[in-house]
């Protein structure tokens, strides 16, 4: 089992955004995928956001980063896919 953590950005700009219905499907799919195993249920990214991973919950994406030696996988972004990557590269320390 991995531990799913949230960077403080996206528990205060990212998850208020969120429709409710969206937000609870999100949950649910970090819950059910990032938990079990994020290395198989993500996507890694390319280029400045080698490192990352995302996975895709209907028109939105949960960007985080694994950090398997402690089994951690630390949530770095939730936003909608046109939105997503833009933030990430705005935002390149996250």
């Amino acid at each position: 089992m991995f531990v799913v953590e949230y960077r403080p950005v996206v528990v205060k700009r990212d998850i208020p955004a969120l429709p409710p219905a969206m937000r609870s499907r999100i949950r649910e799919a970090i819950e059910s995928r990032l938990t079990v195993d994020p290395v198989s249920f993500g996507k890694p990214l390319q280029y400045s956001l080698k490192g990352h991973r995302r996975i895709r919950v209907g028109d939105y994406r949960v960007v985080y980063r694994i950090m398997a030696d402690q089994r951690r996988a630390v949530i770095v972004a939730i936003a909608h896919r046109k939105d997503i990557y833009d933030i990430l590269n705005k935002n390149s320390n996250r």
